[in-house]
């Protein structure tokens, strides 16, 4: 009996090593997977922000050229009364119809999202989405109507005191009567005339693809974005990023990619310059990322994600989730063989809680399938939702219960826009890095791949040392590295802020790759 537990005992213990191993195999294989396509490196990568899809944070002179450039789609305004000394207010942010002259402060119900018609005609947006609308002479301001039409635009005439009067379609210029608005002021305001003459105050703007194209109009929107697209991403920016050590490249596109010519007010053009980055890509033996960044109706109402106002519209129609599928196909239909795709990135940071989790997951499968009908070589890369905070393992979780094949989890560090950051010294900041960020891609990289699909070397307050940005840079490299898909700085280029700037930073050695 002795010598039977002894042999149980002995193949027991054989059978946990070969277990073991075999998990350390595994282990193994699953890091390795990102390797092959790379000739044995993981992913050091670069986004081409700003090129196919705009972001005027990262290419501010596109718009300078926009008539009324303070004034483009998305901008929020507040109108103070200079009779009253009070702002215009759409109670219950819009949702009780009623629209007042009556707030000493300005806040959320008393910002109103332009929608660009002209240089001088817009129509104006409550925070729950209802416009401003008068049915004509006489007639007192509501918000009532979600389909914006002639009864809801108004021009915005600015007067030589740099104030604004306001009047609507019907010809009439708005006054405050009591605490409401009314069209009925008789013929042009005066500047004495305080009734009919309001203080506006910009308070937030948006510079994308949607302003650009809306704001200067086709004709020359296609004009600005030929010469853009044929001088900001280059073959010598190719040839430069292989030369120091980069092997990927992520490239933001558009939803509208897909479609020639695209609805307005979109620009035709990207795909032509998606094919130039494969070529390039082939010739210096580096990889492409294609990076679904912006999508119908937006999925994050950020500038990046092509949102008109702000407004998060992706996740409740049907229609915008299925075409941002038909791009997904006509992208991997069309690039799913070619030898520098290494993947297809599903939708770029789709926002919390807007964006279900429920969703996301049911469009990440579904996304996966279509890459896979055209590619079983390609990775398929699925975003993290921005606003996710402690709650980031959530959709990991979800991405690994799927069961899927070369499938790479993305999430973006930025040491940046919260408190957070900005109350840490340069060396909390490098200890966070070294601590935090590592210890939480080390737990993740148990599972699917992982992505630092995002990061940037600017940090906290800014305006360091060069040797403390050095610093920074060689614990992020050091850190993000250890992720087992790899990363991609955010961005290529930029025309300020230069700490965001990949070239800038190796040309001044703040970044040793």
């Amino acid at each position: 009996m002795c010598l039977v537990f002894t042999q149980l005992f002995i193949m027991e213990s054989v059978s946990c090593k070969w277990l073991l191993l075999w998990f350390l195999y595994l282990s193994w294989a699953h890091s390795a997977l990102a390797l092959d396509e790379l000739n044995g490196a993981v992913v050091k990568g670069v986004n081409l922000g700003g090129w196919l899809v705009l972001e005027g944070f990262i290419t501010r002179s596109l718009f300078e050229g926009i008539p009324n450039r303070e004034m483009l789609d998305g901008t929020k305004v507040q109108f103070r009364s200079l009779s009253l000394n009070k702002y215009v207010s759409a109670q219950k942010g819009g949702d009780s119809g009623i629209v007042t002259v009556d707030i000493d402060k300005a806040d959320t119900w008393e910002t109103f999202r332009l929608w660009r018609l002209s240089e001088r005609d817009f129509q104006l947006r409550t925070l729950h989405g209802q416009f401003l609308s008068c049915d004509g002479e006489g007639a007192t301001v509501l918000a009532k109507s979600v389909s914006p039409d002639s009864k809801e635009t108004f021009s915005i005439e600015k007067n030589d005191d740099g104030n604004v009067y306001i009047k609507h379609s019907s010809g009439k210029y708005l006054q405050v009567s009591g605490n409401e608005l009314r069209a009925d002021h008789e013929g042009i305001p005066t500047r004495d005339e305080y009734g009919a003459t309001f203080h506006m105050i910009i308070n937030g703007s948006m510079k994308g693809d949607y302003q650009l194209g809306n704001g200067y109009g086709l004709e020359t929107a296609t004009e600005v974005l030929r010469n853009h697209r044929s001088n900001f991403v280059t073959q010598a920016d190719f040839q430069f990023l292989s030369r120091n050590g980069i092997n990927t490249v992520r490239i933001p596109v558009g939803w509208w990619i897909a479609q020639d010519p695209p609805p307005a007010p979109y620009v035709g053009g990207s795909l032509e310059y998606l094919d130039k980055a494969f070529e390039w890509a082939q010739l210096y033996e580096m990889k492409c990322i294609i990076d679904l960044h912006a999508a119908p109706g937006s999925q994050n109402g950020m500038e990046h994600s092509s949102s008109r106002d702000g407004t998060i519209d992706w996740p409740t129609s049907e229609e915008n989730i299925k075409e941002s599928l038909r791009a997904i196909d006509f992208l991997a239909s069309k690039y799913g063989n070619h030898d520098a795709l290494l993947g297809i990135e599903l939708l770029n940071e789709p926002h919390a809680p807007n964006v279900s989790p429920g969703i996301l997951k049911k469009y990440y499968k579904d996304g996966y399938d279509i890459v896979r009908r055209h590619s079983d070589k390609a990775y398929v890369i699925m975003c993290q939702r921005i606003g996710e905070g402690s709650n980031l393992t959530r959709l990991y979780n979800a991405i690994a219960d799927m069961g899927l094949s070369k499938v790479v989890f993305d999430l973006h560090y930025y040491n940046l826009y919260i408190d957070l950051f900005f109350n840490k010294s340069p060396q909390q900041n490098i200890d966070y890095i070294k601590n935090e960020r590592k210890s939480e891609i080390k737990s993740l990289n148990a599972g699917p791949l992982v992505f630092i699909g995002e990061w940037t070397n600017q940090f906290g307050n800014g305006g360091y040392s060069s040797i403390e940005y050095q610093k920074y840079g060689k614990a992020q490299l050091a850190v993000y590295g250890s992720a087992s898909f790899g990363w991609a700085y955010w961005t290529l280029k930029i025309e300020k802020n230069r700490h965001w700037d990949l070239m800038w930073n190796i040309k001044n050695k703040t970044l040793q790759l």
